[in-house]
């Protein structure tokens, strides 16, 4: 994979993030319920860093999700998504220690550190084949979403989101006014909008009629 494909996978990550994020800030059960199935391995890989009996990382791994779920609506996207559910994650699990009297170690464990751990549980089954599939089915959307975008949306929205790029700091690399590298990202964020949209109505309507 070279660095352009690279980038690629790190915006379809972030990018697929905070489309999902601002999907279940409107109430879309199914988009946080996404957002759980990509991220419940890594939270509980966090929370065993801290904790280490299993039924007990099961538990306050729940309950980092109801936490996220209940202050998903002062996300506002000033840092990463994993970075802010792994500070939930972490602040949880030490809470769960005090309350139970127990030491806190590893103490010093950071979102980073934390985001490429899993703790051995990258092998635990946390969720069914259905749900698996649903969530390749919808990374492949945002993926294919930013492959077919036009150079200069792609590279705008790559910038800013995987680079951290200031909207002047792009403007200047492009060569372009500010007011074009505004129009650029959000065109390219309404594009992958709308690719994703449809995918998750069909998998909310999907799951109504399960229901």
């Amino acid at each position: 994979m070279n660095e352009k494909q690279e980038q690629v996978e790190d915006m379809s990550d972030k990018a697929l993030d905070l489309e999902l994020v601002k999907q279940a800030q409107r109430g879309d059960i199914k988009a946080f319920e996404l957002l759980v199935q990509r991220y419940q391995q890594k939270v509980a890989g966090v929370v065993s860093k801290l904790i280490k009996d299993y039924h007990e990382i099961q538990d306050v791994t729940q309950d980092v999700f109801i936490k996220v779920y209940k202050a998903l609506p002062k996300f506002r996207g000033d840092s990463a998504f994993y970075t802010w559910i792994y500070r939930i994650a972490i602040n949880t699990a030490k809470n769960h220690l005090v309350a139970k009297g127990r030491r806190i170690q590893n103490s010093d464990i950071e979102p980073t550190e934390a985001e490429n751990y899993s703790g051995g549980f990258e092998k635990q089954n946390f969720a069914t084949p259905e749900a698996e599939y649903q969530r390749q089915e919808v990374e492949k959307v945002v993926h294919d979403s930013i492959n077919s975008l036009p150079d200069n949306l792609k590279n705008a929205i790559i910038l800013r989101e995987v680079d951290g790029m200031s909207y002047e700091e792009i403007a200047e690399k492009m060569q372009c006014p500010i007011g074009t590298v505004r129009s650029r990202i959000f065109r390219a964020r309404d594009a992958i909008e709308a690719a994703l949209k449809p995918v998750l109505q069909k998998e909310q309507q999907r799951a109504n009629y399960v229901r």
